[in-house]
């Protein structure tokens, strides 16, 4: 973390009279102050300067209307990389001169375009430069010179001649200011401190020379006390800016670079990352410390000193207000402002019993990692003492062992600690905001989130002011984290990875069902209201379709001749995306050996909704398998597997939640065999019946599937087992409509012969109607535990009377509801109410996730 730089004793402390009253003059804090500021500085990076154009756009930008402006610059973008590799190559013995001569031809090609007739004498400038660069390289002979490092930093000093020049120059007001003659600094374990003293008294003897009240400043260079050209460090530009800012007294700061502004989290990794409109120094120094790549983590101190509000804005985007940065921010939506990695690192943990309650171990264990040169990102230590742990460089993880080992090894002789342990890819994820101050909850919404995207913490810090809280995780769930993180923090809408097996009638039915909701979703202003569903993956049950980004909803076409052979464990990996925090997988395939993989898919951690029966009513082992592995974290959802639609599964489950003990479960749980027991009164014969539901589209293509009470028998497996009785289809008494002789025949042949259904229905009717009663197909669990599906004649007053023609009728009998059952009714069947079956448990699983769609 940046420290405060040394300065004289007037100005040692931030001036917080001043912070005040620049917080005051720009309370908008989202938009461009209305009056400008008396002296306004602006730095432009590399980007900003990448050719003519983007030159022209900055001195637009810096036409202000401030009385005096400050213009800190960047070389041209990709300039400082190629200066290092030129003299690298000048010392490994390359040709440089090729390299040189482009570099060369680019600045003056661009000094012809900024200054074409040619008043400002930028060519002649930069011809001098280039030409004391080739002597300078010839005569480089070692990197320990302090040649190397000066080159570095000419990119900026040829891009203050280039804007100098676009900006009209002397006659137009302009000065250009060598950062090398005014600016002093040294090195120090913080990075490049500044001498502010001597800075300031050199820039006061620069301006008694230089009356002009507009300002041209090379970034990144300056010179060290020995008066040799040296740079703040790569990305030192910003510093510069702020340094600068800070020398002359500016009263406001600008940075533009390439993005709207601060983000609350890198845009490659989470493309819902926002862009913050006002921070505080403190966030963003912390934002800076872990890797936020729009900050420099040095830069806040030196406008922080003077109170200086900092502005990030886009050379791209102009009209964008950009992020605010200054000593207090407006307060936010959310606790968290922004969320960063810090990659290549590892653990080192010291552990021993002997650590218990011995004074001075910790300072030996760190003072053993300063003597060796290790840099510690994080410390950890719990309450026990039994263990202390840091995380450091993933390069600096071994010398950093040795040293401890080295510093510790009399205890380890006696056995007071047992080992020093490294554990490499690490990454360190902090979430950062002044708003966590004081706020319970925000670790554990955290916490939550990353356990819902099944991210194990390795260790575990928070500082006392309770601005950051950082966990080091494997590298390997970093990019899931940090998008788990942000949607816990309603920074970004939940975004869950879908994945649909099974483009049937029931599938159709549920990506036009998504494909109506998503707007909605999407159009929901609250953050926390906002879901992201993408359906990345599609496969029937030879073909499948894998999606870089996300197909449309509309897509189900997308099986064709040029979709890949079906791998159902490629399927699962691809919807289980390491950039996506949550996945989920539909199977509306019907499919046994898709059932089968249920387990290892809840045990990854990716949910499961089904509207098939092969889970809930197969094997009982695997039902208890997939039981077992959602305690790995994926959620289990087959609500339409009873009822379709219907609330079956839920009702139950809240019974029995809340207290209840069931007793009895009867009902209708077939809307075909429903129809055919509503619409029989023994005038028509039931094979008419039979062939009419068949024309309708009301049972499945072989009739049998219905009739053969084997569908309805599953249903009743699976209630029973969600009401915690192990019973599996075999322990069912069965009644099956066709009779033996058609159940192995074809199904033309079977059709041929359906009448054959008729005289034994027509024989129970005609008892059934003799003794005032009707016939319907029920299934039935009684308190006993026995279980029957079959023909039954209700007593007068039974619901399943009452029904509809294709309801289902589902009633409950609890110790609650002993003498009046409870009743769930409805449609039972068809793809749109099972495909909203599937929706609604869709919908559930992602309110667990934080969802409030």
């Amino acid at each position: 973390m940046s420290s405060a730089p040394p300065q004289a004793a007037s100005d040692a402390q931030p001036d917080a009279a001043a912070a005040e009253d620049h917080l005051a003059a720009d309370a908008a804090a989202y938009a461009v102050p209305a009056y400008p500021p008396a002296r306004h500085a602006h730095k432009f990076g590399g980007s900003s300067l990448a050719d003519p154009d983007r030159y022209r756009v900055a001195v637009g930008l810096l036409d202000d209307g401030a009385s005096e402006r400050i213009a800190v610059v960047s070389a041209m973008q990709g300039v400082t990389d190629a200066l290092v590799a030129i003299v690298d190559a000048r010392l490994s013995g390359q040709d440089w001169k090729p390299a040189w001569t482009t570099l060369r031809k680019r600045h003056l090609d661009t000094a012809l375009s900024l200054d074409p007739h040619r008043r400002h004498g930028v060519l002649e400038a930069l011809e001098a430069e280039f030409a004391q660069l080739r002597d300078t390289l010839d005569c480089l002979h070692s990197r320990d010179e302090k040649t190397p490092q000066a080159v570095a930093g000419l990119g900026e000093v040829w891009s203050s001649y280039l804007i100098h020049a676009a900006l009209g120059g002397d006659p137009a007001g302009w000065a250009r200011l060598d950062a090398r003659e005014v600016l002093v600094a040294h090195p120090s374990e913080m990075g490049m401190a500044v001498d502010w003293a001597q800075s300031r008294e050199n820039l006061a003897a620069w301006r008694k020379r230089n009356a002009a009240t507009n300002v041209v400043v090379t970034g990144f260079v300056a010179r060290d006390a020995h008066g040799y050209a040296t740079t703040l460090g790569r990305n030192g530009s910003d510093y510069s800016a702020a340094i600068f800012a800070n020398l002359f007294d500016a009263d406001a700061l600008t940075i533009w670079t390439d993005v709207d502004g601060v983000l609350s989290a890198d845009p490659r990794l989470v493309p819902d990352a926002v862009c913050l409109p006002s921070m505080s120094y403190a966030e963003a120094c912390e934002l800076a410390y872990f890797g936020a790549k729009v900050l420099h983590p040095q830069t806040m101190a030196p406008v922080q000193q003077r109170g200086i509000p900092l502005r990030i804005r886009n050379t791209r985007n102009p009209q964008e207000p950009g992020t605010l940065i200054t000593l207090r921010a407006h307060p936010g939506a959310t606790p968290v402002k922004g969320l960063s990695l810090v990659h290549d690192l590892a653990v080192l943990e010291l552990v021993g019993n002997g650590l218990v309650g011995v004074p001075g171990a910790a300072e030996r264990l760190f003072g053993a990692l300063r003597a060796a040169g290790v840099s510690v990102t994080m410390i950890s230590q719990g309450s026990s003492e039994h263990s202390i742990c840091c995380v450091v460089r993933a390069a600096e993880a071994e010398r950093g062992r040795d040293a401890i080992v080295a510093a510790f090894a009399e205890a380890m002789a006696d056995g007071q600690t047992q080992h020093v342990q490294v554990t490499p890819d690490i990454c360190v994820l902090a979430a950062v905001g002044d708003g966590m101050v004081g706020q319970p909850g925000v670790a554990a919404q955290l916490f939550d989130g990353l356990a819902k995207a099944r991210v194990n913490l390795r260790a575990i810090a928070q500082g006392a002011g309770e601005r950051n809280i950082s966990v080091a995780i494997a590298a390997r769930d970093a990019t899931r984290a940090l998008r788990a993180a942000h949607s816990a923090f309603w920074l970004s809408p939940q975004c869950i990875s879908i994945g649909l097996i099974g483009p049937g009638k029931v599938g159709r039915a549920l990506l036009a069902q998504l494909a109506a909701a998503q707007p909605r979703f999407q159009r929901e202003t609250r953050p926390q209201h906002r879901l992201d569903l993408r359906l990345r993956a599609l496969a029937d049950s030879r073909r499948m379709h894998l999606a870089p980004r996300a197909l449309g909803f509309d897509d189900a076409h997308a099986l064709d001749a040029e979709s890949e052979a079906l791998d159902l464990e490629r399927f699962a990996a691809h919807v289980r995306a390491e950039h996506i925090p949550h996945a989920l997988i539909v199977d509306c395939s019907g499919s046994d050996a898709v059932a089968a993989r249920y387990p290892e898919w809840l045990a990854a951690g990716i949910h499961v909704v089904t509207p098939s029966k092969h889970a809930g009513a197969g094997p009982l082992a695997r039902y208890e398998a997939i039981r077992e592995a959602e305690r790995h974290g994926g959620q289990f959802r087959y609500e339409a597997t009873v009822g379709a639609g219907l609330p079956v599964i839920q009702t139950l489950r809240s019974l029995l939640d809340t207290g209840d003990e069931l007793t009895e479960v009867e009902g209708i749980l077939s809307g075909t065999l429903a129809w055919l027991f509503n619409r029989y009164d023994g005038r028509t014969p039931f094979s008419q019946l039979v062939r009419e539901a068949h024309e309708l589209g009301y049972t499945e293509p072989d009739p049998r599937d219905d009739l053969s009470g084997t569908d309805v028998a599953r249903k009743l497996v699976i209630l029973a087992r969600e009401a915690g009785r192990p019973l599996s289809l075999e322990q069912i008494e069965v009644e099956s409509l066709v009779p033996e002789q058609l159940r192995e025949v074809s199904k033309d042949e079977f059709f041929q012969r359906l009448d054959e259904l008729d005289a034994p229905l027509q024989q129970r009717f005609d008892a059934a109607r003799a003794a005032g009663l009707s016939l319907r197909y029920l299934a039935r669990l009684d308190r006993d535990g026995r279980a029957s599906v079959g023909v039954v004649s209700p007593q007068p007053g039974h619901a399943a009377l009452h029904g509809a023609l294709t309801d289902n009728l589902i009633q409950f009998r609890t110790r609650r509801y002993a003498d009046n059952p409870l009743v769930v009714q409805g449609p039972g069947a068809g793809p749109d109410v099972t495909a909203a079956g599937v929706f609604g448990d869709l919908l559930t699983i992602a309110q667990t996730l934080g969802a409030r769609a």
